[in-house]
């Protein structure tokens, strides 16, 4: 079962593009571990959703911890000066990720 999250995440890191490139010109290696980051997101979501009991639930707590990173990674890129600011809309979905996520661990 697709759980609803799914395409909102599948939409932030399509959102995430802007900030990958913009840290990517200064700092390929925080680009790539982001790309990374925010790819395990949806996979591990979406492994998650068809699994069952703890298996389920560790791809969750996965998932829960490549979000926290990605969103970590933008707020390096803006603590080393390669983006200005983190996006609200960026905060907002992330949030609102994180949220389901931990929702989804208990």
């Amino acid at each position: 079962m697709e759980l609803r999250i799914y395409g909102v995440i599948i939409e932030t890191v399509g959102m995430l593009r802007r900030e990958m490139e913009a840290i990517g010109r200064v700092d390929p290696e925080l680009a790539k571990q982001m790309r990374r980051a925010a790819s395990s997101i949806a996979l591990n979501v979406s492994e998650g959703s068809y699994s069952r009991g703890r298996n389920a639930q560790q791809r969750f707590h996965t998932a829960l911890g490549s979000a926290r990173e990605t969103l970590a990674c933008i707020e390096v890129g803006v603590a080393l000066g390669y983006l200005p600011c983190v996006r609200d809309e960026v905060r907002a979905r992330m949030r609102q990720i994180l949220g389901t996520l931990t929702k989804l661990t208990r």
